[in-house]
Parts: C-alpha cells; sequence; structure tokens
C-alpha cells in the first residue's frame, strides 16, 4: 500500500520514526531524543538522534507541541508507520501462503500413496486424512483499514492457518485507533489457543476497546470460526472394494450399505473429526472399533483401526483401516504402527 509523493526515508530515520510512534503509543506523552537513544540500539548519540528528529520534523514526519522538548507523530507519520507495518505483515503472509501451497501440494501426493499401500498391504479398505488444526496458538492479529467503511482482519494461527474476515465500522478509523487496536488485541491473545480465551478475557477487551467493542467482538468471532473450520479436513481413501472378499461382507445389501458411507466423504470426515476429538490430550495411539462400537452406522458390520500421526503444534491427522470383524488385527496394527512413524518422520522433516 503506497501513498503517492511520500518520502524516502534511510535505515536510521525509519528507525528513530518507527521508535518515536511507539513510544508515543505506549505513553501518550511527547518523545526526546535522550529517551529514543536509551531504547533504540544504534550506538548514536542524543545530538545526532535530535538532528534526525529535526530532520523528521521538517519533512512532516513527527511534531513539536507547544513548548515541549519532545515529539509526537504528524498523520503522515502515522501513514508511514502503518504502510510499512502492513507491507511487513503482508510480505509474512504470502511466504506462510506460498511455503503451504508448496507443502499441501508434496502432502496431497506423500497421502494418496500411503493409503493405497495401506489397502494393498492389508487387503482392506483404507482412509487417511491430512493434517488438521487441534488446539492451535494465535500466532497473530492485524486489522487495515480498506476504505472509510470496512477494515480488514487477519488472523494467523500456528499451523499457518489464516482467516480473512472484512468487518463493516460506522465511521473511519485512524491511524492511531488502528494501532491500539491491534496491541490491545495482540497484547491479550497471542499465544493462546480458543480454549483460553475465556469470558474473563473477553470482557475486559471489550471494555479496554470501549466504543470499538463490536471489532473485538469480530475478531473473537473469526479466532473460534477458524479454529471450528472443518472444510478444511482433506480425507483419502483406497481399496473399498477389499470389502467384496469376505463372504460376511460381500452380500448385496451390506455391501451397499458400506459402499455409500465409504463414498460419502462427509459421514468419513465427521467419523475422524470425532476421533480426534476423543483423543485430543490422550496420546496418539491405536483406538479399535468393532461392529456395534463404529462411530458410523453404515459400518456397524466391520471393525475399524485407527492411528493419529502428529507434525507438531497441535497438527494432527489420522489413518484408518476397514475391514471385517475377523480383521486380521495383529498386522493392521503392525501396518499401522510402521505407517503412523513414517508419516511423523517424513511430514516433520519437510516442515523443517
Amino acid at each position: 500500500m503506497d501513498v503517492k509523493g511520500e518520502d524516502v526515508l534511510d535505515e536510521r530515520k525509519v528507525k528513530i520514526l518507527n521508535a518515536v510512534i511507539q513510544t508515543y503509543l505506549d505513553t501518550g506523552e511527547p518523545v526526546g531524543s535522550r529517551t529514543i537513544s536509551k531504547g533504540l540500539d544504534l550506538n548514536l548519540s542524543s545530538a545526532t538522534i535530535r538532528n534526525e528528529m529535526s530532520d523528521l520534523e521538517e519533512d512532516g514526519y513527527i511534531v513539536q507541541p507547544h513548548t515541549s522538548a519532545g515529539r509526537i507523530p504528524t498523520d503522515k507519520g502515522y501513514r508511514f508507520y502503518v504502510n510499512h507495518l502492513l507491507e511487513e505483515k503482508d510480505a509474512e503472509i504470502n511466504d506462510i501462503k506460498d511455503l503451504m501451497i508448496e507443502k499441501t501440494e508434496k502432502m496431497e501426493k506423500v497421502l494418496q500413496q500411503v493409503v493405497k499401500v495401506l489397502a494393498n498391504n492389508t487387503q482392506y479398505a483404507s482412509i487417511i486424512s491430512a493434517p488438521a488444526i487441534s488446539g492451535n496458538k494465535v500466532k497473530f492479529v492485524q486489522l487495515s483499514a480498506v476504505d472509510t467503511t470496512h477494515i480488514l482482519s487477519v488472523v494467523a494461527m500456528e499451523g499457518n492457518l489464516i482467516k480473512n474476515k472484512m468487518i463493516e465500522v460506522a465511521e473511519p478509523l485512524d491511524a492511531e485507533t488502528l494501532l491500539k487496536l491491534n496491541m490491545l488485541l495482540n497484547t491479550n491473545l497471542n499465544g493462546l489457543t480458543v480454549h483460553d480465551i475465556n469470558l474473563t478475557l473477553i470482557a475486559r477487551m471489550k471494555e479496554e476497546a470501549g466504543e470499538f467493542e463490536p471489532i473485538i467482538e469480530n475478531v473473537l468471532n473469526t479466532i473460534a470460526d477458524t479454529i471450528g473450520d472443518d472444510e478444511k479436513l482433506e480425507v483419502y481413501t483406497s481399496g473399498a472394494t477389499n470389502i467384496f472378499k469376505y463372504p460376511e461382507l460381500a452380500d448385496s445389501e451390506k455391501a451397499s450399505r458400506f459402499l455409500t458411507t465409504f463414498e460419502q466423504k462427509e459421514s468419513i470426515i465427521d467419523m475422524i473429526s470425532g476421533m480426534q476429538q476423543e483423543t485430543d490430550g490422550a496420546g496418539t495411539g491405536i483406538q479399535v472399533y468393532i461392529g456395534e462400537e463404529s462411530p458410523i452406522a453404515g459400518m456397524k458390520d466391520c471393525s475399524v483401526v485407527t492411528a493419529t500421526y502428529e507434525l507438531g503444534e497441535g497438527v494432527k491427522g489420522t489413518i484408518g483401516i476397514i475391514g471385517p470383524k475377523r480383521m486380521d488385527y495383529k498386522n493392521v496394527m503392525s501396518n499401522l504402527k510402521n505407517l503412523k512413524r513414517q508419516l511423523d518422520r517424513t511430514l516433520k522433516r519437510d516442515d523443517g
């Protein structure tokens, strides 16, 4: 986001201007050169910093109010600060998106191959879900002005999950207000999971936001939506016809019921989501569901054996094998343990 006619500042002036604005936002008091020299690791004397601040004042980025020795930002100074802040965040978001597209393409190929190998090795049906977010934390929140009646909320979570939301506002928000709201959000939310964001915290944030309470509520809703977004769960299947090899599952009624369930990804996704919630905080071991224990009605004649693989930061996926109740459990569990280890190792290595 560029502003026509914006001066080009050298690195030293940018650091000094940023320090003036940050200090003023924190204290609300005019900022002097001595304060900047103590806070900045530039090895510059107060006299040099005073000269740079004089240049910044001459260029219209800061102003000396009344007879005070300190300076405060002008609208032009705030605009420069916000533009460069947005550029940094835009670059970070674009880097994350590019990285995730590259990793997603690689991961799809790996998972599609894994599910075929699993079906061939066991001669049963197999499923695998792509890694999904579970209990992840807020990395940062960024509010940016789009036009006079809208601001954009960008929420970045661990696991490189990003959610954007357009928020309508009754009147334009100036740069200082946006910066204060960003500080309020990030100070209170960074490093928290959705479960950590309790009613006491929400009430305190809304009180601090005052008239801008609806914006805070919108951001909190975005975080909740991000965590609960099931549409990102991708599931891959293979080996459905292997079921016909077992007489007890091969009659037309049972086979039709199984295939209908297996082809409806929504049922599989619901099953996996439920299993992941059951295993949250209980490790990533093997789970066995026999007959009536199966979470899906269409698989009550089968056994389902699952394991969870993990990439860290609460990012987990599920591997599953579906077969007759008389399946070779020892072989199935051995295959799942081996594949779980390989996925943990392969995907974590790619992540690094």
